[in-house]
């Protein structure tokens, strides 16, 4: 009789009910890591993933606060008007009845007082001494001035007196009097033209690129968990959430690179020498990848100028506001003194905004810590509600949000041992558009004060792309049996009369 050998599926009899190795199916190995016979069985598993962070996504603050606009150019530049009024500071005076303006020694500025002009001279360290003057001569920058009421202005203010503040009110003439020509009249006596002048302003964009790749064999993978992500696209094929996200956090960088973004220094980047960012920027020490600073021309400028950038240098920086009423006062009457726009948006973290909150219920106090009920829609038998999403002080109306980008965990938030370290808690963003004299265009235009310009013509729109590349997924681009998604922006941010702007620093 012939023996069969192995014989497959044979089992031995056992006297009890248990799992043996004899018995049943097993997946033991010899090797480890073991595996036991118990990890045939399909797991009790929650399909739907736990959205533990909430929506994780940081942008949409440019989309309340601005607009996006074509451009075709590697450099938008606009103009914005100076001042209307002739008004000097830190002067000094330099005898009993002059008084020097120190004006810088620049190309085409001149001193534009002139004879006959009245004046108020102020000392910013002591209002009470404020000064009208009748201007007699004018030799440069010093003028020969006598007060009106006054013995002289070395009397008013003391010898040698500097920090003074000069503006023009008007002229005084006399009888059959006229004006001498520009220049030198022989007396020391100067008639200058006052030629408005504007200042112009630029900025470059930047490239901002990402991707996203999986070979063939991963996209027909199923899992057991069921992936979701804030766009909506889902499914229980782990590599759709990873294009998901990838392209979620492309559209955060968007709008994050432009509120970061800083404009390189000549003497950035390796050892600090001059030209050393540019140097190995343009491959000089190329890296050992041939990765990092691709695709640069020599003498690139590296960056663009970014909001937070844009309002420190040009704009105003309240810091350390703590919710105190005459601190927020003294932001309005920094506002008078600037463009004055009358609705403005306040975007701030959650501290900032709490003292907002206390400050305006505080002025709503009935009593000794009490509430006053039915101004803000409260009642006695309703939850008291002190969260205030708008309020108007003085001319001003002001509409305030928590803004997400200063209070996540991954950007400028954190816990509380995180505080302050993001050096940032808020910016007020006044509303409305500005009018600029457009270089391109030849002609003044009205524009949001923040606005997004991205690269785009009748060929390429690059103000989002995204294409596949591989031979995956419909894209027979190449041999390689991966799908590749690819995203591309060239953007940059104009942050428009940075002085109507304020950055609330800790």
């Amino acid at each position: 009789m012939g023996v069969l050998n192995p014989q497959f599926g044979s089992i031995t009899p056992s006297q009890t009910q248990q799992i043996l190795n004899t018995n049943y199916l097993q997946f033991n190995t010899a090797a480890a890591p073991v595996n036991d016979f118990a990890q045939q069985y399909l797991p009790e598993v929650y399909e739907a993933e736990v959205e533990r962070y909430g929506n994780r996504t940081l942008g949409g603050f440019l989309r309340m606060v601005g607009a996006e606009l074509p451009m075709t150019s590697d450099q938008v530049i606009w103009s914005e008007q100076n001042r209307l009024h002739i008004s000097y500071d830190s002067c000094t005076l330099t005898g009993v009845d002059t008084i020097d303006i120190n004006l810088p020694v620049v190309a085409g500025v001149n001193n534009v007082i002139t004879h006959n002009m009245t004046v108020v001279i102020m000392d910013p360290l002591n209002p009470a001494a404020t000064v009208k003057a009748f201007v007699a001569g004018v030799l440069g920058t010093v003028l020969t001035a006598y007060p009106y009421q006054q013995a002289s202005l070395a009397a008013a203010f003391g010898a040698g007196a500097a920090g003074l503040k000069v503006f023009v009110y008007g002229s005084e003439f006399g009888k059959a009097s006229g004006l001498s020509p520009a220049g030198a009249d022989g007396t020391g006596l100067v008639t200058e033209n006052v030629d408005p002048a504007f200042t112009q302003f630029s900025n470059k964009p930047i490239i901002i690129r990402d991707r996203y790749a999986i070979s063939g064999s991963d996209t027909a993978q199923i899992g057991w968990v069921e992936v979701s992500t804030e766009d909506g696209v889902g499914g229980f094929l782990w590599y759709l959430k990873a294009e998901g996200e990838t392209r979620l956090r492309f559209e955060d960088y968007l709008e994050m690179a432009v509120i970061e973004g800083q404009i390189s220094s000549a003497t950035s980047g390796p050892g600090g020498a001059p030209g050393g960012f540019y140097a190995a920027a343009v491959g000089v020490i190329p890296p050992a990848d041939n990765t990092g600073f691709s695709g640069f021309a020599a003498g690139n400028q590296l960056g663009t100028q970014g909001m937070f950038d844009a309002i420190q240098q040009r704009g105003n920086v309240m810091t350390g506001f703590a919710g105190a009423l005459a601190d927020f006062d003294a932001i309005l009457q920094n506002l008078d003194s600037q463009g004055a726009i009358e609705e403005n948006m306040l975007f701030l973290d959650r501290a900032t905004e709490l003292n907002f909150d206390n400050m305006l219920a505080v002025q709503n106090s009935y009593g000794a810590g009490g509430t006053s009920y039915g101004v803000f829609e409260n009642s006695e038998e309703m939850a008291l509600n002190l969260g205030f999403s708008g309020f108007r002080r003085g001319s001003y109306d002001f509409y305030k949000t928590s803004w997400k980008y200063l209070n996540d965990a991954s950007t400028r938030g954190g816990s509380t041992n995180f505080n302050g370290a993001s050096n940032i808690e808020g910016v007020l963003v006044p509303a409305g558009t500005s009018t600029v004299y457009d270089q391109v265009l030849g002609t003044n235009i009205r524009r949001p004060f923040l606005h997004v310009r991205y690269r785009a013509s009748q060929a390429d729109d690059r103000r989002m792309k995204s294409w596949l590349t591989g031979s995956v997924g419909g894209a027979y681009t190449s041999d390689v049996d991966i799908m590749q998604v690819n995203f591309l922006s060239e953007r940059c941010l104009c942050v428009q009369a940075a002085n109507n702007f304020v950055l609330f620093s800790a």
